[in-house]
């Protein structure tokens, strides 16, 4: 097993932006995006936030609501993004909020979007219980084509990191958490008929502390990349590589001053293939901020890859 220290990449200049953000996303060569699901333990807002390494700036664009994750689109500046109970497309160039739907996960109370993926043109997402205790969340497919949102599980607490994986016969894996389960699990997915067929687990974590949060596969597919949120006092959050055959941990990189990591991504950064990992202060008192003065920073550390794996924007038909 291989142990990797990263190092402060970028560190948010309030501690809004610092709180909880989640879902990095390359936009290319030396820039991603992510978001900022709140503001703040009582904020109703959060934010998409872009890095740019090449101009040496970061931008910042507020929502109207708690974002779970946004996209880039084949639409400059456009992102599809899931904000409370609503998914919809934000333009950054004019700031514009644009409803595509409404009501998601109505049949329960008290939940909201969270983590998604995007792959083959489509859109899996989940949801989460905002007192994280029912399991009564949807985990949710908006088909490309027809852009039928479909319900796939009505069961989950909180719905995070996917990844879907193609295995060499053609067939898809929706690879899952549902952190409170402390799992990750694998299911047959099939978008045409709009199933997901029964769990197998990946990886069991019901014996730590941690809890799985974001989560990518690795540009083989046969690996994958998990954040733990370490609700914690750790002088280090980590991020763990496991292989999918086996379950065996494989690499493990270290943030530190920072336990709270919660999600991964790769990006390229001066030809090299990087970690990003976003860390939070969210549930830390101001005595656990000063002793781990890197929370809410984001970081960045080594790898052996040779790409960023496959990280498509949407596809926006046309009447989108």
């Amino acid at each position: 097993m291989q142990t990797i220290d990263c190092e402060v990449l970028h560190r948010p200049d309030s501690s809004a932006l610092k709180f909880l953000p989640e879902g990095p996303y390359s936009l290319g060569p030396g820039r991603f995006s992510w978001v900022a699901i709140q503001h703040g333990a009582d904020s109703r807002c959060g934010s998409i936030n872009i890095f740019d390494s090449v101009e040496e700036k970061c931008g910042s664009w507020e929502l109207p609501g708690r974002p779970g994750f946004a996209f880039p689109t084949d639409r400059e500046g456009v992102f599809i993004t899931g904000v409370e109970r609503s998914l919809g497309l934000f333009d950054t160039n004019s700031g514009q909020w644009s409803p595509l739907l409404n009501d998601i996960d109505h049949e329960v109370n008290n939940t909201i979007v969270n983590d998604g993926v995007v792959f083959d043109g489509h859109l899996i997402f989940g949801c989460k219980d905002l007192e994280f205790s029912t399991k009564k969340a949807g985990l949710y497919l908006w088909r490309a084509g027809d852009s039928q949102l479909i319900r796939l599980r009505n069961d989950q607490i909180c719905s995070n990191g996917k990844a879907v994986q193609r295995d060499s016969a053609g067939t898809l894996h929706l690879l899952d958490i549902d952190s409170p389960e402390k799992r990750i699990t694998s299911s047959v997915l099939d978008p045409e008929q709009g199933s997901l067929g029964p769990q197998s687990v990946v990886v069991d974590l019901s014996a730590e502390e941690v809890f799985p949060d974001g989560m990518i596969l690795t540009p083989d597919g046969r690996s994958l990349i998990v954040a733990l949120y370490d609700p914690g006092d750790p002088d280090a959050g980590v991020a763990r590589r496991y292989d999918l055959e086996s379950g065996a941990l494989l690499t493990v990189w270290r943030c530190p001053g920072s336990p709270r990591v919660t999600c991964p991504q790769l990006v390229q950064f001066d030809g090299k293939v990087r970690l990003v990992l976003t860390t939070a202060i969210e549930h830390m008192t101001l005595d656990q901020q000063t002793r781990h003065p890197n929370a809410g920073c984001l970081f960045v550390g080594e790898t052996d890859f040779d790409s960023i794996g496959d990280q498509p924007s949407f596809s926006l038909h046309d009447g989108l």
